[in-house]
């Protein structure tokens, strides 16, 4: 007798299933899923299904430019290739930056694992970062002196000074 009380205290706890399920009005409606079989093998049956759910943008500039053509691209490389006299050491530069990225994220990785050291190194960056703007960019005086910094980075580079 005791067992059927406390079902009975049980069954009256459950929810009732006559409960109607009701479609919250804030979410947009969408549209039904494609089946295998209602694809088509036409383009224009697509795109014209799918008109007012794509948002099309174009970017456009005064320079018009022609597509790069795959051909054209691979004969310039190949010119310039073959206009290289020391292949070996532009090969041995390659391969030095490829290992050199290769252990530099080998070091990050191995830094990033210690655990009060990223956090530190955050902190460095955030101070040096804080000095160069005070240091270069905060007046105008010294925003000049950066810009002829970098000028004369550029012709030592290039050659011409």
């Amino acid at each position: 007798m005791a067992t059927a009380a406390s079902a009975t205290v049980f069954v009256s706890r459950l929810p009732s299933t006559t409960a109607t399920v009701t479609r919250c009005s804030a979410l947009p409606y969408l549209p039904p899923r494609l089946t295998a079989t209602s694809f088509s093998p036409s383009i224009k049956h697509f795109s014209d299904s799918r008109k007012p759910f794509l948002l099309q943008t174009k970017a456009s500039s005064e320079d018009t430019s022609s597509p790069v053509d795959a051909n054209e691209l691979f004969t310039d490389l190949k010119e310039k290739w073959d206009a290289i006299e020391n292949k070996s050491t532009v090969l041995l530069y390659g391969g030095g930056a490829v290992v050199a990225v290769w252990l530099s994220s080998i070091l990050v990785s191995a830094i990033n694992s210690v655990p009060l050291l990223p956090k530190i190194m955050e902190l460095v960056g955030l101070g040096y970062t804080g000095w160069f703007v005070y240091r270069y960019l905060l007046f105008k005086s010294s925003r000049k002196e950066l810009a002829t910094d970098i000028e004369s980075l550029k012709k030592k580079i290039a050659g011409t000074e």
